[in-house]
């Protein structure tokens, strides 16, 4: 798991200030979690994070942006509430969901949302 900074988003992710249409430049499928440290929701969701990380960590990369430290990337992305998890296929549009989501509910999205098995 990654904290990203606003130039590690355009290196890793998208790079927003070059392409104007999505145009995601990871080389895997990737889950972002908008959080804040003050959150408790946030806070209970970083073991379930931790653990997807450790069972997809060839299959999906997981990130981090905190909402406090990188306004810019959280107004981009409408962040009004958070957790706020973005899944980002390779192919095709992101989703985001909102909440601290079940591990059950997380991996059911990697499979449904990122097309990633187990």
């Amino acid at each position: 798991m990654e904290n990203l900074s606003k130039e590690l988003f355009k290196d890793k992710v998208f790079d927003f200030e070059k392409d104007k249409e999505w145009n995601f430049i990871g080389d895997k499928p990737c889950i972002i979690d908008f959080y804040a440290d003050w959150c408790a929701p946030c806070r209970a969701l970083t073991p379930v994070m931790e653990e997807l990380s450790e069972e997809y960590k060839d299959k999906v990369d997981i990130y981090k942006i905190d909402t406090e430290k990188e306004q810019e990337l959280a107004a981009m992305f409408g962040i009004r509430s958070i957790p706020s998890i973005l899944f980002v296929p390779k192919e095709g549009q992101p989703q985001m969901a909102t909440g601290a989501l079940p591990k059950d509910a997380m991996k059911k999205a990697i499979a449904e949302v990122l097309g990633v098995a187990e």
